[in-house]
């Protein structure tokens, strides 16, 4: 019973709040698509590819809940023939996979994203994106699975098969849609600065199981998704030619949730020849849930390396939350992988790589 503590918890906030409230990665700059559908495009480099997973509760259950992303973006100049407001545009390809593996639940979505990338000074230093995201969201559970109340016989256990319970169709999908907005101010030398926002599910689509079974009934099954509303703001200040400062805050918003990530990170160049750098950071997450107050839920450490065009992001959430388990248990982990494929244009904007 001491093992299974944990997967009843994680079952109450999977059917209950957590039906209303996205799951999230902790590298947020590692995942630029999931984050903000303004930043597609915006790198140095043609094109990117990227890889995000995250697990949590390894110690926790015997098959970790899990989540996993996986995306493509191109960047292309409208005018690149002028060497004065480089505008640009992006496209790209996001999938997105969450997976408890317990209870073999998971949700799949792929989403096409746009953005166009609007240069404000002469020395294309200074940028103001828009970006649009759309596509189509699946969620599945396993019925197998699960085991209910009357199915105990009081004696020897369970009888697979014998539960009354009335089960809807196990898997249904819905079209999904988000809107964001990011500046960015990147001098050749100095201070840099990022600021964005994003509107995340704008049509709150429905999210219950039973929403079709009941919908001409009286009483109506219904849980939307709740809206959800992101800002950030991250600076890049050099300390010397070698080492980079870089506070960062990322807030958000959704339903009662409201949750903050705030920390910085130090890059320290290796060798400027092949752009070798190492990544080190540390961050914070406050929450606050229907209680309005606000708790810290966890603590995090960061560690990255840059070599040429490849990025590598090692991620460990510590959990500091008032849950009744051990804390060693709580933690999570989240590892990333992108590629930037080199440009031949220096006009690009570098957008944070963590």
């Amino acid at each position: 019973m001491k093992r299974l503590f944990p997967l009843f918890l994680l079952l109450s906030l999977l059917f209950t709040s957590a039906t209303a409230q996205d799951q999230h990665f902790t590298q947020y700059f590692a995942s630029p698509l999931t984050l903000n559908p303004a930043l597609t495009g915006l790198y140095e480099g043609r094109y990117r590819v990227s890889f995000i997973y995250r697990d949590q509760w390894r110690k926790a259950l015997e098959n970790p809940y899990s989540t996993f992303s996986g995306a493509a973006d191109f960047r292309y100049f409208v005018n690149p023939r002028k060497r004065q407001y480089k505008d640009a545009f992006g496209v790209g390809v996001l999938f997105y996979s969450d997976r408890v593996a317990e209870l073999n639940y998971s949700t799949n979505q792929i989403m096409f994203s746009g953005a166009y990338h609007k240069s404000l000074s002469k020395d294309n230093t200074q940028t103001l994106s828009l970006g649009v995201q759309f596509g189509i969201a699946q969620r599945n559970v396993s019925y197998d699975q699960l085991t209910f109340e009357d199915e105990f016989n009081g004696t020897t256990g369970f009888d697979e098969g014998a539960t009354g319970e009335l089960f809807p169709e196990n898997n249904f999908a819905f079209g999904d849609y988000q809107v964001g907005l990011n500046y960015s101010s990147v001098p050749r030398k100095g201070m840099a600065l990022y600021a964005g926002a994003s509107m995340h599910h704008i049509t709150e689509p429905e999210q219950s199981f039973y929403f079709e079974l009941t919908r001409d009934e009286e009483v109506q099954v219904t849980n939307k998704l709740f809206r959800k509303y992101s800002g950030y703001l991250s600076l890049r200040i050099p300390l010397s030619r070698d080492v980079q400062f870089s506070p960062r805050v990322l807030l958000y918003s959704q339903g009662p949730h409201l949750a903050m990530t705030t920390g910085s990170n130090l890059r320290f160049l290796v060798n400027d020849v092949n752009g070798a750098a190492i990544h080190v950071g540390g961050w914070v997450r406050p929450v606050q849930n229907d209680d309005s107050k606000f708790s810290m839920d966890s603590a995090i450490a960061f560690f990255g390396v840059e070599y040429s065009n490849f990025l590598l992001g090692l991620s460990y959430d510590i959990g500091l939350n008032q849950l009744n388990t051990d804390r060693r248990h709580q933690g999570a982990f989240e590892l990333s992988v992108a590629y930037l494929g080199q440009s031949d244009d220096d006009e690009a904007v570098p957008c944070p790589k963590f």
